[in-house]
């Protein structure tokens, strides 16, 4: 099967996709395009899948760069190749040709950031609590020491989790409750004490409050189409061991 990779529009011309789990060499639970180096996957088989992520990317192995996502609301500025230790960071940005900058996701928002005229160019995980701390912004703010112009940035959210499928308790809306009672627009009722988070719409907020210039989700919910991508809820909820990671690239 040939990978799938989904683009957008507002990203063009820059290099770029949002690749499904479609045409990976992984089988069993994480059967597709398992990119997950921390995932109990075979080692060998997410190199297989990284490999070809980087063909299709036109990069070299060494020149997907990656790093090592704690939830955080930090950004690594890449110069290059990364060797070595991965940093401890939840983004990454870049004004270097060459070089394709890689986020993984199973539920979380991947984002990608442009700035076509400034020659810089961005990936954030997105989750919950990297997008309340302020991951999208310091994204931002490290594309502006690069010379980019938020006015002129692009940023694209791709297959996460939807509002519909997202159920939390009362404690996670009080986290968003203290950081702006507005935020309540992001939740609807669900069963009981129980509410429906609407991740995409907080992300595009947090973006557009910043100030970039456009924004869009591609509207595609990773708990509901398994076929196409793996989600971290809908293994909780199977009860499987493990599920396997989703990877988003974009290239100067």
């Amino acid at each position: 099967m040939t990978l799938e990779i989904l683009t957008s529009d507002l990203l063009a011309p820059v290099h770029h996709g949002f690749f499904t789990r479609r045409g990976g060499a992984s089988s069993g639970i994480f059967e597709g395009l398992n990119c997950g180096m921390g995932s109990s996957d075979q080692s060998e088989i997410v190199a297989i899948n990284r490999q070809r992520v980087a063909d299709a990317m036109e990069v070299d192995i060494a020149h997907l760069a990656s790093v090592h996502q704690v939830h955080s609301a930090d950004v690594y500025t890449a110069t290059g190749p990364i060797t070595g230790e991965r940093p401890r960071t939840d983004a990454i940005v870049t004004n270097q040709p060459g070089l394709a900058l890689s986020i993984l996701t199973a539920d979380c928002q991947p984002v990608l950031f442009s700035d076509p005229e400034a020659g810089v160019i961005g990936a954030a995980h997105a989750g919950w609590r990297g997008a309340l701390d302020g991951i999208l912004e310091a994204t931002v703010e490290a594309m502006e020491a690069l010379g980019a112009s938020r006015a002129n940035i692009r940023a694209v959210i791709g297959p996460c989790i939807s509002q519909s499928a997202y159920e939390v308790g009362p404690e996670f809306l009080d986290n968003f409750l203290a950081e702006d009672p507005e935020n309540s627009r992001f939740f609807a009722n669900g069963e009981g004490d129980r509410m429906l988070f609407d991740l995409p719409a907080y992300g595009l907020h947090r973006l557009r409050r910043a100030g970039v210039g456009e924004a869009e989700w591609i509207r595609h919910c990773t708990y509901a189409d398994a076929d196409r991508f793996y989600s971290y809820r809908r293994t909780t909820h199977a009860k499987e061991a493990d599920y396997g990671r989703l990877i988003s690239c974009i290239r100067l």
